[in-house]
């Protein structure tokens, strides 16, 4: 018998769908059904193609209607909406949004892959000409011939996540001044504040401002935007405006058709990626999953995830039992020369679950630092108490991060443990890593805490200390310390702290740091096997730099 399969949208979930059931099964009746011209694009490339990176439109059409009717057989509808499902009798009602015809269509499984919308808040003023969102390749070629037309010169990015950033770094390099506001304390919500200092320091020395903890409240101008008015009081002139300030699951129609959503918003769906119609599966930004380290609910609004589950709605379909273990939301974004990855929960996240872990920094170089272009990133390790599960992590750098981020992330999905990353032999020649890999050297500091060798305690956590209860020692060179230093450190240097154990107080608390951690690791390893308990500051005196340049520390 031959099924007949309707696909509600196309990109990563829809078109992935399409392409595994033709591959597994030759006879079936399939129609996609895309509202918009193109049906599969690399959304993650627009920004790119704004700023040029990417010159030809075309490069960012990984399928059009004519291939993927070419090479898959499959019915290709684009410029055509569904907005009616009628479950009961297994039928939709589609909208042709050229001619403005109605007509019907039954199928015998339904698959929903509606995507995201941009969070648009109801401001005044943000319905003007050169307010823009970027979620399609019409949304780009509109901002594209905006800037060429017009000619900007100001520009105001509101959000500061992987998109926001992405579109505040080629709006700069188009020429514009460029400001970001943001809503929350930071910018990249999937990293710790600690991790986004070090980003946000970067790009504001690039000559990007950044806004934090203000809302905008209004676009000013007569039928364009000149300026826009904060919540703080602060105005900024913005001659174009990007609105880049997250996405939420697209789920109208699954409402309407009354499909379960979950407590996230998303389409609620099972393990086989099924909805509560278990002839209408869905998959890709709009659904529900559960994250794979915590197992709890979650929206995790990637491609990468949206692929696989597309893959998995077409085996399904096609008897294969396969089920989505979930996802651990593994990021990765380009700012200039700076990368920034996660991968798993950051501290936020397991702050709020009541979920106890430890947690450490690293900042090993990109490749042996004897062969020319190395460069430093920062790691940050989450972890339990105990067994070491890996939790979480995050990179930032400019070299290998990638690579890094990657590693860490499979060994996520292994379920491995800080002291696996120990047992890792990676690929090693000078221009490449080193002979303890960045994954390595993040897996011993991590082990260290674990096993009792250190005990570590964050920027923030000294913050709250009372300064008459600790002595604060930094273990610098005297001349790194005339650069500067924290107030009322004293400075002892790690390579003479041996003979000047008796300058250490027995009555006070003892908190070590240095510029990274490493000398602050053998500080406190001087002072454990000398009968004298301390506690190396993670991240030493670069984070500090970051954090407080961020105004997170003071």
């Amino acid at each position: 018998m031959t099924r007949k399969i309707i696909i509600v949208g196309g990109v990563a979930g829809g078109a992935s769908t399409a392409c595994r059931l033709r591959r597994l099964d030759e006879e079936a009746q399939i129609i996609m059904l895309e509202r918009g011209e193109d049906i599969s694009f690399a959304n993650c490339g627009l920004p790119y193609y704004v700023g040029g990176v990417i010159e030809k439109r075309k490069k960012l059409l990984v399928q059009t209607p004519k291939s993927m009717r070419s090479r898959f057989n499959i019915d290709v509808r684009n410029m055509s909406e569904v907005i009616k499902v009628y479950p009961a009798e297994k039928k939709v009602e589609i909208k042709n949004l050229v001619n403005d015809t109605v007509y019907e269509e039954s199928y015998d499984y339904l698959v929903l892959s509606p995507g995201a919308q941009p969070a648009l808040h109801n401001i005044p003023g943000i319905e003007k000409a050169n307010v823009f969102v970027v979620r399609n390749v019409p949304d780009s070629d509109n901002i594209k011939q905006y800037i060429e037309v017009n000619r900007p010169e100001t520009a105001a990015v509101v959000g500061a996540g992987y998109i926001g950033l992405e579109m505040a770094e080629m709006l700069k390099e188009l020429g514009l001044k460029v400001t970001i506001v943001e809503a929350a304390d930071q910018i990249m919500g999937a990293l710790d504040p600690d991790m986004a200092a070090i980003v946000q320091e970067y790009i504001q020395k690039q000559g990007i401002d950044v806004i934090l903890s203000d809302k905008v409240v209004a676009m000013e101008g007569a039928e364009q935007v000149e300026k826009i008015q904060l919540e703080s009081g602060k105005n900024i002139s913005a001659q174009i405006v990007i609105m880049g300030a997250g996405v939420k699951p697209e789920v109208w129609l699954a409402k309407e058709a009354g499909l379960a959503v979950g407590t996230t918003g998303g389409i609620l769906v099972n393990e086989q990626l099924q909805t509560s119609d278990s002839f209408i599966y869905a998959a890709g930004d709009a659904i529900q999953i559960k994250d794979f380290v915590t197992g709890d609910d979650s929206l995790v609004p990637l491609a990468g995830p949206a692929n696989r589950q597309g893959w998995i709605v077409a085996n399904n379909i096609c008897g294969r039992n396969i089920k989505y273990t979930g996802s651990q939301g593994t990021s990765i974004v380009k700012i200039m020369d700076m990368v920034a990855g996660g991968t798993g929960q950051n501290e936020k996240q397991l702050k709020r679950k009541n979920i106890e872990y430890l947690f450490c920094h690293a900042q090993p170089f990109s490749h042996a630092t004897y062969y020319p272009g190395s460069t430093q990133m920062t790691i940050k390790l989450l972890f339990t108490p105990g067994e070491g599960k890996i939790l979480g992590a995050q990179v930032v750098g400019y070299d290998n991060v990638d690579k890094t981020i990657d590693v860490l992330a499979t060994a996520i999905r292994g379920r491995m443990n800080v002291y696996d990353l120990l047992e890792l032999e990676l690929a090693y020649a000078p221009p490449f890593s080193s002979a303890k890999s960045p994954t390595n050297m993040v897996g011993y500091v991590a082990a260290n805490i674990l096993d009792g060798s250190t005990d570590s305690m964050s920027w923030e956590e000294v913050q709250h200390l009372a300064v008459e209860d600790i002595y604060l020692i930094d273990v610098r060179s005297p001349k790194e310390v005339e650069k500067g230093t924290i107030a009322g450190a004293y400075n002892i240097p790690v390579d003479n702290l041996r003979e000047r154990l008796n300058e250490v107080p027995k009555d006070k608390d003892i908190v070590i740091f240095c510029e990274i951690g490493l000398r602050g690791y053998i500080a406190a390893r001087i002072l454990k096997q000398n009968g004298i308990n301390s506690k190396n500051i993670s991240g030493g005196y670069r984070l500090y730099q970051s954090l407080k340049n961020c105004g997170l520390v003071e």
